[in-house]
């Protein structure tokens, strides 16, 4: 029986969206009376669309018997998570071919890393990356050449910027296909006291530098619960991936297994295969509910309640902050993922992990079941786990087990760390499906669902005279949730840090960060201001962030309404407020007030600070348009949707 919050609040989006929903569907069902695509294109054009392949393909793609997978990927190097697809391309041609099939790389998307870029100039690029990215996905699909897609994208803007242009070809089959986080590195706990060691000046940039290294250490997603790690996830509990792949670590031999098992299922779920399920039929309003509730329930980033606004209107869907709220406080806390524990994603996957998620909040109809997935399949059965399995003639060898359960060890099994390509050692080994664990191997990091960590998910909704923000409370003690404090208020982050060093932020305190909104530059992740504020919190100071920029998807333990919205350049009241405003924030009663009388807080003059600092320098010129175009960080932040 589903929830009844779920089910209130799941009707009112879907009523709320029959209009830009019926568009969007007849949109897709326009596209897809056309298939197969390449069969429409001239003789030219065709030719040119096979000409780098070989005899078979070409005589394959002459037709339209055999389907066409596209690869669109986030591959590059620099990037420890997506270094691993360098060799996908060549995994996913040769298993087309044995299925039957043709495989052709449609396209690279850019691929940039908030952890590089992080309170660097270069941060005001990386929200706009997500459109781009969708733009690049719409580009590599638009040559119409195509039967499905498959996704190679993990990190931050990636992942929701590829589905987002992935949903314009919706028509199309599309599965994601993750790569998995590298094994454990330095535990979280100490990288954090390391980087406040840092912040206060007891340790030099040596030091800070042998910690991170020692976190950040191999190929593979990093292992904290930050945007890239709830991208895997939400791909997850919205039926994209295949059941528990998202956090099966890169080199594994099952690793390898299931992206040829995603090569196979997209391939049967193309029109040839006669089982067409098209992107559209798999995202639908259920499907995005069981994306928010997934994100309540891990303690997931709060760059998604941007990201899971854009991907949904991509898809003629209509969400809101109040929806994510009243759904926060149907749906318990059931991680404790660095930085909302010590744990990292390898600890969750092998306490239990996707399934066993996935299972607790079935049970509790807090997940629409009935929702559909890349599997052909409904969400019920992602309760299950890969194993690799061998063929008959191995059964009973001493030397090859017929199994490798995913639970056992789950955390290295002896996983490679220096990210080389690993081959299927046996011919004919696959992957299997069998139940995951009913119980948590671990309940300090994955707690069972009659005693959660909390018994309301880890974001809520603020709401008063300075607008409207988000903040994450799953990381912050219930001590820390309540700040009324007056304001210090800073233009920059830069200015804060400086403030700092300077010895100048003592007593209770609001620190407010304005002009971060999408337009005024690009809306930056303020992530390097944690460190300074914890450590003023750990000395028994009352802080608070506000700021209509974002936090990463690491916001810890220092409270902080984020994302408000109006922005300051689209004239939001954050705008008014001056040092010395007592400032109210209340995560428990969802309120984010200045304290000032109302005439004259009305009557302040607006005073724009020089942006145009903010205009040039690393590519950022280029991006003036977004700028210009961009709409508010609740309605998606977007410039294409």
């Amino acid at each position: 029986m589903t929830h009844p919050a779920l089910t209130h609040v799941t009707n009112r989006i879907i009523e709320r969206s029959e209009p830009t929903r019926a568009a969007y569907l007849a949109r897709m069902r326009e596209m897809a009376s056309q298939k197969p695509h390449r069969m429409e294109l001239g003789c030219g054009n065709l030719a040119h669309g096979f000409a780098a392949c070989n005899a078979e393909e070409k005589a394959d793609l002459r037709g339209e018997r055999k389907p066409n997978i596209a690869i669109v990927s986030a591959y590059n190097d620099m990037l420890s998570a997506h270094h691993p697809y360098e060799h996908y391309p060549a995994i996913i041609r040769d298993e087309a071919r044995k299925a039957g099939a043709v495989a052709q790389f449609a396209g690279g998307v850019p691929a940039m890393c908030d952890g590089v870029t992080q309170g660097m100039p270069g941060m005001e690029l990386s929200l706009f990356s997500r459109d781009t990215i969708a733009m690049a996905t719409a580009i590599a699909l638009t040559h119409n050449m195509f039967d499905g897609a498959l996704m190679l994208g993990i990190c931050d803007k990636i992942v929701p910027g590829l589905l987002i242009g992935a949903l314009q070809f919706a028509h199309l089959p599309v599965i994601f296909v993750p790569g998995g986080p590298m094994p454990s590195g330095l535990p979280n706990k100490e990288k954090a006291r390391i980087r406040q060691l840092f912040a206060k000046g007891e340790i030099g940039r040596e030091g800070l530098l042998e910690a991170e290294s020692a976190s950040y250490h191999s190929p593979g997603t990093c292992t904290f619960y930050g945007t890239a790690n709830s991208n895997q996830m939400l791909m997850e509990v919205m039926g994209l991936q295949l059941p528990s792949s998202s956090f099966v670590n890169p080199g594994t031999e099952l690793r390898e297994a299931l992206t040829r098992e995603a090569v196979r299922q997209v391939i049967a779920l193309t029109a040839q295969a006669g089982n067409y399920t098209p992107l559209c039929e798999v995202i639908d309003e259920r499907s995005i509910v069981n994306g928010i509730v997934g994100l309540h329930a891990t303690g997931g980033s709060t760059n998604h309640t941007i990201h899971l606004i854009a991907i949904a209107r991509a898809a003629g869907i209509i969400i809101d902050w109040d929806d994510l709220s009243e759904l926060s406080k149907a749906v318990p806390l059931l991680c404790r993922i660095y930085p909302n524990g010590e744990a990292d994603v390898n600890h969750f996957h092998a306490a239990g992990g996707m399934s066993k998620l996935v299972r607790d909040l079935l049970s509790e109809g807090l997940l629409h079941g009935d929702a559909g997935t890349i599997t052909g399949q409904k969400l019920t059965s992602y309760t299950q786990e890969p194993y690799l399995k061998a063929p008959p003639s191995w059964e009973g060898d001493q030397n090859m087990p017929p199994h490798q359960p995913s639970s056992a060890a789950r955390m290295y099994a002896g996983s490679p760390t220096s990210g080389e390509h690993i081959s299927q050692a046996v011919a004919g080994v696959h992957v299997a499906w069998h139940e995951g664990p009913k119980t948590s191997g671990d309940a300090t990091v994955l707690a069972d669902i009659a005693s959660p960590f909390s018994r309301e998910g880890g974001l809520t909704l603020l709401k008063g005279n300075l607008g409207r923000a988000v903040i994450k409370t799953s990381a912050v003690k219930p001590e820390h949730r309540i700040v009324h404090a007056p304001a210090k208020v800073f233009t920059s982050q830069e200015a804060l840090q400086q403030a700092f060093k300077n010895g100048e932020l003592g007593g209770d305190f609001v620190a407010v960060v304005t002009w971060q909104g999408p337009s005024a530059n690009g809306m930056p992740e303020l992530h390097r201001l944690t460190p300074p504020l914890s450590v003023l919190q750990d000395l028994g100071q009352k802080v608070a962030l506000v700021t209509d920029g974002r936090m990463s998807g690491a916001s810890g333990k220092v409270p902080a309404a984020i994302h408000v919205s109006p922005e300051c350049k689209l004239g939001g009241a954050l705008a008014k407020v001056r040092d010395g405003d007592m400032i109210l924030l209340d995560a428990g009663r969802g309120i984010l007030m200045a304290e000032v009388d109302e005439v004259e807080f009305n009557a302040r003059e607006v005073i724009m600070p020089d942006l145009s600092h903010n205009e040039y320098g690393l590519g950022r010129e280029l991006f003036a348009s977004a700028r210009r175009a961009v709409t508010p960080a609740e309605e998606g932040a977007s410039f294409v949707v």
